[in-house]
Parts: C-alpha cells; structure tokens; sequence
C-alpha cells in the first residue's frame, strides 16, 4: 500500500528549513537548493510544493505567523473566555517578544524577511501588511473595548514598541525580563484611568 503524504505537514517542513536558514544567514542568499538541503529533500520536491522562490518565502512567512497565532491564541485561552481587554492586549503583546530560544529564533527570521521586503519591492507586494494589520485592528478592538481614547494609534504605537523591544532583545541591548518590564510600564500607562 502507498504511503500517505501529508502536504501541509511537508510544506510546512519545507518552510521550517527555510525558517532555520533566514534566522542563521539571513535570506538574501538563500536558494532552494539549500532550503531543499537543510530539509533533507530534493530540489524537485521543493519546487512541486513552492513554484519559485517568492512563493516559498511567503508560505514560510505564513508558516511564521501561524505559529505566532497559536502561541496567542494559548496564552488567550487560559485567560478564560472571554479575557478582559488588558490581560487581551498584555498577553497578545507578551506572545510577540522573544523571551525564550525558540521566540528568539523566530524573531530572528522575522527579521530577515523584513530586511529582505525592504529591498524587494516585489516581495513586499506579494508579502502586504495583511498580518500585522490584522494584528492592529484586533488590538484596537480590545482597547475600545476598554475605553482607551484613540485605540487605533495606541495598537499602532504598542506594536511598534513592540517590535522595537523585540529588536533590542535580539541586539543585546536588554534582555527579556527589562523588555517586559517596559512593555508593563507602557501598558500600565495605557490602562490608568
């Protein structure tokens, strides 16, 4: 009897190589020959499942965010249904931060795709905004929901503090807990009434 393939589970292993490449070396140089090395497979199964090279770096982008999507939807969930709006937001933004090795990695792959969308316009318009955006209006919602005066910009600056906390974290400049420790304090800012 032929054995059963599992084309998610094999895309998604195909994406992880390409995940573990983008954090090591950064993606400007990555080709599918190496992705297809450093996921033990041929050249040929990784072009069966990504076309080009485009098609594969957003399919692991999605990959990415998927993940980040369920590290958020755990800690959501154990907040009880439904969380109030700050415990909604501090645990969203908390999921983001890289404060263990495997988050580490991944930010680090985020930031290799995004150091590679800056420099390719095309990929950026395969790449959009769709997750982030997503990610902002769902933060606005829970700070309306709160009452906090202007939700929109606040999801936009929170993220943005965000995303810069994460940069600091991967360059040395501080560590997880004092990233955290500000993240709290901005959001303890926010929440006043």
């Amino acid at each position: 009897m032929p054995k059963r393939v599992d084309h998610d589970e094999r895309r998604r292993h195909i994406a992880g190589a390409l995940l573990r490449i983008a954090e090591r070396e950064g993606l400007q140089g990555a080709s599918m020959r190496e992705v297809a090395a450093e996921a033990g497979v041929s050249v040929r199964l990784v072009q069966y499942y990504f076309t080009t090279k485009d098609e594969l770096l957003v399919g692991a982008l999605g990959y990415l965010a998927e993940k980040l999507t369920v590290r958020v939807r755990t800690r959501l969930e154990a907040l009880g249904s439904p969380p109030p709006p700050r415990e909604f937001v501090t645990e969203t933004l908390l999921a983001a931060l890289p404060t263990d090795p495997e988050r580490v990695r991944e930010s680090r792959a985020w930031a290799a795709f995004y150091s590679l969308v800056l420099t390719d316009p095309a990929l950026s318009r395969l790449h959009g905004t769709d997750y982030p955006d997503r990610l902002e209006r769902l933060l606005a919602t829970q700070l309306g929901l709160a009452g906090v005066a202007a939700p929109e910009t606040v999801a936009a600056g929170l993220l943005a503090m965000t995303n810069g906390l994460t940069s600091s974290i991967l360059g040395g400049q501080r560590d997880a807990d004092a990233a955290t420790a500000v993240l709290r304090h901005h959001l303890d800012r926010v929440f006043a009434k």
